[in-house]
């Protein structure tokens, strides 16, 4: 096994422990379905006293089959070997880990967090625990629906049987507990270190990139642009910067060029001199 693929396991293995972490803290002690696989393991543990391990399980493997037979083998070793660590984890853990808290906010907020945290590193090192991604992808396979679209009306149909099991007041705690889950996702998936894209317009762009290569010590790109409305030629200056260099960078452009249009946006995961060398090979 290469040195890459066995961290991508380490990875899938933590993350699915965190995952299951979530779950078994504050979503199932507190009933917040929180769509997916183990929302509907969830609202059956209430109903028939099943293991919710155990209930993910039997409903991910023949999904995971299917995916197989329909989709081909791309879905890999790495989606069943998540799926079973999550759901051993999460019955392995039901014994030893306390529920921390009974205020549904707090679950659906620390547990969704939790949960999105394991997922997040679990994608992020190439790996999947089934679900309704599996199910998503048999939908859009099927009907033609984005796999986004599908992710969405499944997520909808769970809570909303959440919501006739247990109460509408628990789902809607379920959905902020999912909302955060996505967002947790997204942030771990992009990373925490966030940068400034700059793109800058000017007359005097010659000027404003030799000073930032000399004063801030850090790269340009110019790219050509053309005006809308006057149709003449413009260079677009573009520089990626740190937080801390933001101010620096919009007084340098004023002292230059105080007409200057100047556009700064948020950049995630900056790979590259300067920022994060160390990228990941795949």
């Amino acid at each position: 096994m290469k040195k890459e693929t066995l961290y991508d396991y380490i990875g899938i293995t933590i993350g699915s422990i965190l995952t299951a972490m979530g779950l078994v803290m504050f979503l199932v002690p507190n009933k917040i379905a929180a769509g997916g696989v183990s929302g509907i393991a969830t609202v059956l543990h209430y109903l028939f006293d099943s293991p919710v391990g155990m209930t993910m399980l039997a409903i991910n493997v023949p999904l995971f089959i299917t995916g197989v037979k329909i989709l081909g083998v791309t879905l890999g070793v790495r989606t069943l070997y998540g799926i079973l660590t999550l759901s051993l984890a999460t019955d392995y853990l039901t014994p030893f880990l306390p529920s921390l808290t009974s205020d549904p906010l707090l679950a659906a907020i620390y547990g969704g967090a939790l949960s999105g945290a394991g997922l997040g590193i679990v994608f992020k090192f190439k790996g999947t625990t089934g679900g309704t991604d599996l199910v998503a992808r048999l939908i859009n396979h099927f009907f033609g629906f984005s796999v986004g679209r599908g992710l969405l009306m499944i997520d909808f149909l769970v809570i909303t049987f959440a919501a006739i099991v247990f109460n509408a007041e628990l789902a809607l705690y379920a959905l902020i507990a999912l909302l955060i889950t996505s967002k947790t996702i997204d942030l771990i998936q992009e990373g925490f270190s966030i940068s400034k894209g700059t793109f800058i317009i000017s007359d005097e762009g010659e000027r404003i990139r030799e000073e930032i290569m000399q004063r801030l010590e850090r790269g340009v790109t110019v790219l050509k642009g053309k005006g809308g409305f006057t149709e003449a030629d413009k260079e677009v200056l573009l520089c990626v910067i740190s937080r801390s260099e933001v101010a620096r960078l919009k007084s340098l452009v004023n002292d230059i060029d105080q007409d200057a249009f100047v556009i700064i946006t948020d950049v995630h995961e900056v790979l590259g001199e300067g920022f994060n060398e160390n990228l990941v090979k795949s």
